[in-house]
């Protein structure tokens, strides 16, 4: 077997907000494996400022990565727990290499167009108008469940934007979840929560910023409205340690992105504890291309998960790959009409 590594930038859009600035492109790696005339293709999808393995020495481990394929996909795992976005290429790369059709890892009726998967409609940080004419687009294309970035602006226009939808949708026919990247400090959040919880939110993610074990306890204890953690789940390794995590914060919902928690393997932890303590959880991409998103959705989809997920990403970048998922009706779709362009 041979493996290479390469890297890709996507462009965004337009500049997309967070709370941790605004993006206009996107680094990721790709990891290349060939055997008997087949290729795998896995998506490496690193998150600068954000992915537990932003280091200096990323790109010796792919290469490590490469040197050592040999491993095999279990043993290369393991070796790699300090990497979750290798892990997760090497998983999907394996995957990848081993199905007939290098896109299709996991086939079921979403892949052969028979079901779909319900996802949120995603809106982006930015100034009223901007984020006030996203709101009406996700409206319009048929979404029943909108995420909003909030933080970034004067919360008062933001609570101003969430009554404008709730002047227009009922909590039945719009869910609302907000994601606040830990943008509120500990001691003015739950005063912040009691504002938002008169629009009858679905969750808020992560209020305050990741490694406040105590403040986000409380605050899990205390919230009018439920509680997602996500940053929160980023670097705990150990299946002892996200138990112990889990039992201590008792949040209402784990969200989970395959890229920075260890891939398939990381999340499926994640799961089986959450379910065993009775937390709701669902699964998000992280700003993956086409080749990583393809795969998150398709795993997905055997999980089961009624709930809306948060894989609506895929058109974010002017330089994303052509491929079968599109988004109708707040719906992801897997379109066996369209065909896979991949030029690496």
């Amino acid at each position: 077997m041979k493996a290479s590594y390469k890297k890709y930038i996507l462009k965004f859009k337009r500049p997309s907000g967070t709370s941790r600035g605004v993006l206009t492109e996107k680094e990721t790696w790709f990891l290349l494996l060939e055997e008997n005339g087949k290729t795998g293709i896995g998506e490496c999808g690193i998150l600068r400022t954000l992915s537990i393995d932003d280091r200096p020495d990323y790109e010796e481990k792919l290469k490590w990565v490469c040197d050592n394929i040999s491993l095999g996909k279990d043993k290369l795992w393991e070796e790699l727990i300090e990497f979750p976005s290798i892990q997760f290429g090497v998983e999907m790369a394996f995957q990848s290499l081993q199905s007939e059709d290098s896109f299709l890892l996991f086939p079921s009726q979403f892949t052969s167009g028979q079901e779909n998967i319900s996802i949120n409609g995603l809106v982006w940080m930015g100034e009223e108008p901007f984020m006030k004419e996203q709101i009406e687009d996700k409206l319009k294309q048929g979404f029943n469940c909108i995420k909003l970035k909030i933080g970034a602006i004067d919360f008062t226009r933001e609570l101003a934007l969430l009554e404008f939808i709730r002047d227009n949708f009922s909590a039945e026919q719009i869910e609302i979840r907000v994601d606040a990247n830990g943008a509120f400090t500990s001691s003015e959040a739950l005063g912040k929560l009691n504002q938002l919880s008169k629009f009858q939110l679905h969750s808020i993610e992560q209020p305050i910023k990741q490694n406040q074990i105590d403040s986000m306890t409380e605050l899990c204890k205390e919230t009018p409205l439920p509680i997602a953690l996500d940053e929160e789940l980023i670097g705990v390794f150990g299946k002892e340690d996200k138990e112990n995590l889990l039992q201590k914060i008792k949040p209402q919902y784990i969200i989970l992105k395959p890229s920075l928690i260890g891939g398939f393997k990381g999340s499926m932890e994640w799961i089986e504890l959450a379910e065993k303590y009775n937390i709701g959880w669902w699964i998000t991409s992280a700003l993956e291309s086409n080749i990583g998103l393809n795969a998150i959705a398709q795993w997905t989809f055997t999980l089961n998960n009624p709930m809306p997920q948060g894989l609506g990403t895929g058109g974010l970048y002017t330089n994303n790959f052509d491929c079968p998922l599109e988004v109708k009706q707040g719906q992801l779709i897997y379109n066996k009409e369209l065909s896979w362009n991949v030029n690496l």
